[in-house]
């Protein structure tokens, strides 16, 4: 038997448990509102689907030993699985799709930031021919509406895979090396120019090209803002692609202030999501107040990939997502909770069960248990004290976190009535409330009323 002291979930992973899964589920709940169809892939897959799909990313594939004659990893994302499903169904010409699963990921992990090797991603994506720009606006504003469900102020960053690498060009940076260069830039995130510049020395380009790149990939600000500024230069504006690029983004943003939710977004030249497989628009959510490095990082990303389907032999099919960092969000409402104890997502429990009484109190444990039985019958989630006479404190230290109380006294019971409360922790008049004493047979119906308006 192993000893307790080697008892530990491997680096990178954790256990669910909890007011931790109940939270997690919230958290799912909320993504699957903007849901379409519902998809769910192999945890792992043929090692020759991932394969070149990443770039310098590919390093953090797991890979599997050969079992049977097939070659196979532990997905790194849920796009490409997408890409994957959508080549061998030639009959899908449109979709709308969600899916919430865990994806692995070699990395050196940091649980308390959020950065796990077995975690959740949640992806919507839409696929088929449309009008350009209108998947794009929609994706974006789906973002902010999950985000304001919960209560997380949030900041898009986005830039144009055309626009990066039309600046990449004009600075001077060999075809060969854009790849490369868009992945140091991506750290730019988490690094200084400093270091991102050492960096793209030792990837082989000059000085001079270096310092050209950190020029442009430096510049942010309000879309049109950025539009003005990249127009006035004629160098870059004589650059086809990169102005086709600007184009779109010119297009994205009358809708996105149509929409109301420009004011969230930032044009972030940095930006560069080192993945091989964008095309086109790119996005990555931080947490709202900075754009600079947060605890957690970003908390979700994604972008434009209309060639990625057609790499497994299908016909290019255009596709534009979002991947959700769930266990960063995670992160983010568990320190939230933490703070705010009163949160009604701290236990399972909707209801708690106490019984109170003089010297010859005998605990009603058995009327604890019919209560219980009434509430759970109907749906309704309730505890009580295991124990046949608990102490009031005991019973009130049981209780935190959950929104309503329903309390027993052997008067009350032979009277057909109980008294019910709402549990505001925190509130200092919370502990004046008596709460009502109301008919037993509309307890029910009382209790539903009280969770539905419990904050």
């Amino acid at each position: 038997m192993a000893a307790k002291s080697s008892l530990k979930t491997p680096k990178g992973t954790r256990d669910w448990v909890g007011g931790d899964l109940l939270l997690r589920d919230h958290i799912f709940t909320v993504l699957e509102r903007h849901g379409g169809t519902p998809l769910d892939t192999p945890v792992f897959e043929l090692g020759s689907i991932l394969s070149e799909k990443y770039g310098e990313e590919s390093r953090l594939i797991y890979n599997l030993a050969d079992q049977g004659g097939e070659a196979c990893s532990l997905r790194y994302d849920l796009t490409v699985p997408f890409a994957r499903w959508l080549s061998m169904r030639s009959d899908v010409q449109h979709i709308r799709r969600y899916q919430i699963a865990k994806v692995y990921r070699r990395d050196q992990p940091a649980v308390a930031r959020g950065r796990l090797r077995e975690f959740y991603q949640c992806d919507f994506d839409i696929a088929g021919v449309y009008d350009p720009m209108i998947p794009d606006a929609e994706i974006l504003c789906i973002i902010v509406e999950v985000f304001e469900a919960l209560e997380i102020g949030v900041g898009v960053k986005i830039n144009h895979r055309n626009i990066l690498d039309g600046l990449f060009e004009v600075a001077g940076v060999p075809a060969d090396r854009i790849r490369a260069t868009s992945s140091a830039v991506d750290k730019l995130d988490k690094a200084p120019w400093d270091e991102v510049r050492q960096e793209l020395l030792g990837k082989g380009l000059t000085e001079e090209v270096v310092d050209r790149v950190g020029g442009y990939v430096q510049r942010r600000g309000g879309m049109r803002e950025m539009f003005a500024s990249l127009g006035s230069d004629a160098e870059l504006a004589a650059k086809k692609t990169l102005m086709e690029g600007v184009a779109d983004m010119e297009l994205l943003a009358s809708y996105l202030e149509a929409m109301g939710v420009v004011d969230k977004v930032s044009f972030d030249l940095s930006l560069a999501r080192g993945l091989d497989y964008y095309t086109g628009l790119i996005y990555e959510v931080v947490v709202d107040g900075t754009n600079q490095p947060t605890q957690v990082g970003s908390i979700a990303a994604g972008g434009r990939y209309d060639d990625l389907v057609g790499m497994y032999g299908r016909r290019p099919l255009p596709c534009v997502g979002i991947s959700f960092g769930v266990d960063r969000i995670f992160t983010i409402l568990d320190a939230r909770r933490k703070k705010k104890s009163s949160s009604n997502l701290r236990g399972q429990a909707e209801v708690y069960i106490m019984a109170f009484g003089g010297k010859e109190f005998e605990g009603l444990l058995l009327e604890r248990m019919r209560v219980a039985r009434q509430l759970s019958g109907a749906g309704i989630r309730a505890e009580f004290s295991a124990k046949v006479k608990p102490k009031p404190l005991q019973q009130f230290n049981a209780s935190e976190g959950v929104p309503v109380a329903v309390m027993l006294g052997q008067d009350e019971l032979e009277a057909g009535q109980v008294r019910v409360k709402c549990l505001h922790v925190g509130d200092k008049d919370a502990a004046k409330d008596k709460g009502q004493l109301i008919p037993r047979e509309n307890l029910v119906d009382e209790v539903r009323r009280l969770v539905a308006g419990t904050p």
